[in-house]
């Protein structure tokens, strides 16, 4: 009889362990509302962007080449591999949005707040930046100071241009701390 329990109990503790794993691969993956290039179900998103509450939405893969997003709220939007090249970005909110690896060939950035986001591995060619609002927002060293050459104002400031050459000492220069004695 005692035999009979501690078999029961075993097979009874593994059902309850089985039950959840089969009911999770019935439900299968759940939709992320992610953008994505083929994605051409979602009629909202067209060109003409202007102004609109767009906080907290993800364009994975997405072109919004030429797109008119001037005064939208970007706010905690993400953004990865995206192309907003010559898109009107200007008096945008994109205080901390993620754009990994996103293209901003020649957008207009001007008066735009990205401050506290995260643009490493973007790249801005030709994009105006005037007035455009850098406070705390994470970039390549390389982008830094491409964007520093054409930065002035305030711009110059929230990127911290000042402290670009200051912060590098070349290894032949000074003395070397790890073998004093060359």
């Amino acid at each position: 009889m005692t035999s009979l329990i501690s078999s029961l109990k075993r097979s009874l503790t593994r059902l309850l362990i089985l039950v959840p794993v089969l009911i999770g691969l019935c439900l299968g993956p759940m939709s992320a509302d992610a953008l994505y290039p083929t994605d051409t179900s979602d009629s909202s998103v067209g060109r003409d962007l202007h102004g609109q509450n767009l906080q907290s939405t993800e364009y994975v893969k997405y072109d919004l080449s030429g797109a008119d997003l001037s005064d939208a709220d970007l706010t905690g939007a993400f953004f990865s591999v995206s192309s907003l090249e010559n898109a009107n970005l200007s008096g945008a909110n994109f205080k901390g949005v993620i754009a990994y690896a996103t293209r901003f060939d020649n957008a207009n950035l001007s008066n735009t707040n990205l401050s506290g986001s995260d643009l490493l591995k973007s790249k801005f060619p030709g994009a105006n930046i005037d007035g455009a609002d850098f406070t705390d927002a994470l970039l390549d060293r390389s982008q830094q100071k491409e964007l520093c050459k054409r930065a002035s104002g305030k711009t110059a400031e929230s990127l911290k241009c000042s402290s670009i050459s200051s912060g590098y000492v070349p290894a032949s220069e000074g003395q070397n701390k790890f073998n004093p004695g060359t």
